[in-house]
């Protein structure tokens, strides 16, 4: 089973998250407080409200190793990364591919099957597209309270 971890850059707060199978890297995810991004500037990616929240918008996985759940695992450690450094909420921007096949190049971004799997919602549409496909904000709050209230 594929794990993720954070990252061994040396930096105040490394800028993502490294999957490993067997010991072996097979994966990266970016993940960092979106203040600190280019999409704190993107005029085209939404800001929905003033929560200082964190950014999860590249996803890669070496070829030879896809399709073994390692993106599942790369954005399951990039949250917990994210919730452990008291981040709010946390984003992604994927591809709305309506199921149909995203070009491997392209597929950096995850798809919003990806992000529904891991727990985001749909937080709103955004003016970017990707190889065709509309991209949207998928959201994931991380608040304590708002994770009671989604249980009751």
């Amino acid at each position: 089973m594929p794990t993720a971890c954070a990252s061994s850059a040396i930096r105040t707060r490394p800028p993502g998250v490294i999957a490993y199978l067997d010991e072996e890297p097979v994966g990266w995810a970016a993940v960092h407080p979106r203040s600190a991004t280019s999409f704190a500037r993107n005029r085209l990616i939404p800001h929905i409200d003033d929560l200082e929240v964190w950014s999860l918008w590249c996803i890669r996985v070496r070829p030879g190793y896809r399709k073994q759940g390692i993106s599942h695992a790369l954005i399951d450690g990039a949250v917990a990364y994210a919730e452990e450094r008291g981040a709010p909420a946390i984003e992604g921007y994927p591809v709305d591919s309506r199921g149909e096949k995203v070009n491997p190049t392209m597929a950096y971004v995850g798809t919003r099957r990806l992000f529904e799997n891991a727990g985001f919602e749909k937080a709103a549409d955004t003016g970017s597209t990707l190889d065709g496909f509309p991209r949207v904000l998928m959201r994931l709050d991380l608040r304590e309270s708002h994770r009671r209230s989604k249980k009751a």
